[in-house]
């Protein structure tokens, strides 16, 4: 079983937990709306192509809606029974999902008031960071100044070229939370004071 499976496996069992009127990190999201967007994802791509291109947005909001609208224990059984076999997603899985499903299993354990980052994992974390090295171009893209990310042993990656560079440090898990523009992410900033505050200031959403 690989990593994406392990956190789509966790994530549903925290869905049938906190029910489907939980908070998110993904605000104005709860929880039923973050599993329909799941199942939206990997089982309807006409609707899919919503979630970035704007002229099908509202395609998009309309399906996810009435995924949200099922009973609940239907919609996680969705989410936990993953993709159709013949769906990019079930055949890359570990490519296209474990970022995806890392994130978002976080970002129902990071909107309660007493959450904690999970203990570093080697097999998880290897996974994760090949994730980040890929995403954080993206999400630091807009940075006016250099950013790199520092996990503890000292490997780094540099998300953004760029003059007075803000290193970033934290577990790899963190790191990954805060290049997708979660607040509820545990690193340090190193680096000039006006850098810092540009990098804080950056929009991160994904």
């Amino acid at each position: 079983m690989g990593v994406a499976q392990d956190e789509r496996r966790l994530l549903s069992e925290l869905f049938t937990e906190r029910g489907p009127d939980a908070p998110t990190l993904c605000d104005p999201w709860r929880t039923r709306d973050l599993a329909a967007h799941l199942v939206l994802r990997e089982r309807r791509f006409d609707a899919a192509l919503g979630i970035l291109a704007k002229p099908l947005a509202a395609h998009a909001r309309r399906v996810q809606d009435g995924y949200a609208a099922k009973p609940w224990a239907e919609l996680v059984d969705l989410v936990r029974s993953g993709p159709p076999a013949w769906s990019p997603f079930a055949l890359l899985d570990d490519v296209l999902n474990t970022v995806e499903y890392f994130v978002h299993h976080e970002d129902v354990r990071r909107a309660a008031d007493d959450w904690s980052p999970r203990s570093p994992d080697p097999r998880r974390d290897a996974a994760l960071w090949k994730g980040l090295a890929r995403v954080a171009k993206l999400t630091y893209r807009a940075s006016p100044v250099g950013v790199v990310l520092r996990r503890p042993d000292g490997e780094s990656v540099t998300a953004k070229a760029g003059p007075n560079p803000v290193i970033l440090s934290g577990q790899v898990s963190e790191l990954l939370m805060h290049a997708f523009g979660r607040a509820r992410a545990e690193v340090e900033y190193d680096g000039d004071r006006d850098a810092v505050t540009a990098v804080k200031s950056l929009d991160r959403g994904v």
